[in-house]
């Protein structure tokens, strides 16, 4: 039950994105606009995500899940409702916008609240290797969901709805997912007190790492983030991760444009990309990394090198085989590389201290999609590779000073 609320919502954010290139460009909206879109829902992700987390306890983690789900639900009904009336033409492109950037916002401000409830539900009543097993789980149906979503999306592009259909669809399957948590799962009676942990919103290839408890509010407050341990760490973090987004934000435009084909026709060959670089992306965290055995240092190193050179690859290349590619390679480098530094900046620091680096790590791992997205599409409009062989030379100089500045450490778990 709780596995099904986090990954409809995942499955439902990232359907969403992988349309939105093609639906601004049906409905003739400037490109910056729809990343701006989901920029801004990022933002109100990052400020209103705490407040959920510190009151599931005094408000019932299971109301704090509904109230996630309901604003998931609102979020697909008003886009998709008004996404419908614009491609009917009942509404001009410029309200249409309005109306689902409003949309938008109720996804970053109410969606937040089902995560870091679902995480202190399972945290509360289970001990031991069983919480272990159970929040693993749970963080991998993000993981998942980014698969899921890019791949059902173009099935529910049917008449009379066409684009809008698949946020229609994940509106009524939130519904059943709602429909059965008020049903079937039990009332808060935790047996051990817990908050869940704050994490990002879902997004393509950026599946969320870890599903730490947080203590109380102090605790988080000892480390600094100029803390010389962790600092570099931090660094690498965020510059990494604007790379990243800017890729996320730009890619499905490149497919439309690079191909030649209608916006409306688009949509497989969007979702075929993405699927090869969500799936790239689990397979470094989930089969790769655990068998290699690479130290922090070393995840970073291979990591910021493939994100390179796929990043490149993706934005020279001319068809839907060298995109997808290139672009499952910066996924399989952005896979090794988020682990990475989030396990090096919690080797850096004791175990009193390991609540407090993962609230930062979950701040910087968001920060980067506030403002990257946007910057890339901007960047795309002066010529359609230059984010790519931007981002490309980024994460290079990031190898470099990586390599230059941080020590190996032991290796991740």
């Amino acid at each position: 039950m709780l596995f099904a609320v986090m990954l409809v919502a995942a499955a439902g954010n990232t359907a969403m994105q992988s349309l939105m290139p093609s639906i601004g460009r049906v409905l003739d909206v400037p490109d910056l606009w729809i990343a701006g879109a989901f920029s801004l829902s990022a933002v109100i992700w990052v400020l209103v995500a705490p407040h959920w987390a510190r009151l599931a306890d005094r408000r019932g983690r299971r109301a704090l899940m509904r109230l996630g789900l309901y604003g998931f639900i609102a979020s697909m009904l008003v886009c998709g409702l008004v996404l419908a009336a614009g491609l009917a033409g009942w509404l001009a492109p410029a309200t249409v916008f309005a109306v689902f950037v409003i949309g938008r916002c109720f996804y970053g401000a109410y969606g937040s609240a089902s995560p870091p409830a679902v995480q202190a539900y399972v945290a509360a009543r289970t001990d031991g290797e069983q919480r272990t097993i159970a929040l693993a789980a749970i963080a991998s149906s993000f993981g998942l969901g980014t698969i899921i979503g890019p791949a059902l999306a173009p099935l529910f592009i049917l008449p009379p709805f066409g684009l809008s259909g698949p946020l229609l669809a994940f509106a009524l399957i939130g519904l059943a997912v709602l429909a059965a948590l008020v049903l079937r799962l039990p009332d808060d009676t935790p047996r051990n007190p817990a908050q869940g942990q704050i994490i990002g919103e879902p997004l393509i290839g950026a599946a969320n790492s870890g599903a730490a408890l947080m203590q109380p509010e102090r605790a988080r407050r000892a480390l600094g983030w100029r803390d010389p341990r962790i600092l570099n760490w931090h660094v690498a973090g965020i510059v990494g991760g604007h790379g990243h987004a800017a890729l996320l934000g730009t890619i499905g435009f490149l497919v439309i444009d690079r191909l030649g084909v209608a916006p409306d026709h688009a949509q497989q060959w969007i979702a075929l990309v993405l699927m090869a670089g969500a799936g790239a992306t689990l397979l470094a965290q989930w089969g790769l990394i655990p068998r290699l055995g690479l130290d922090p240092r070393a995840l970073l190193l291979w990591g910021s090198w493939l994100a390179a050179a796929g990043a490149a690859i993706t934005g020279l290349s001319e068809g839907i085989y060298g995109i997808t590619t290139g672009f499952a390679l910066a996924s399989l480098g952005f896979g090794f590389f988020r682990p990475g530094f989030t396990s090096g900046a919690s080797l850096a620091v004791g175990a009193e201290e390991q609540n407090a680096v993962a609230g930062m790590v979950t701040s910087v791992n968001g920060v980067a999609f506030v403002a990257a997205p946007t910057i890339g599409v901007a960047l795309y409009g002066l010529w359609m590779p230059l984010p790519f062989l931007l981002a490309a030379g980024l994460m290079v100089l990031l190898a470099v000073w990586i390599s230059l500045r941080l020590s190996p450490s032991a290796p991740a778990a």
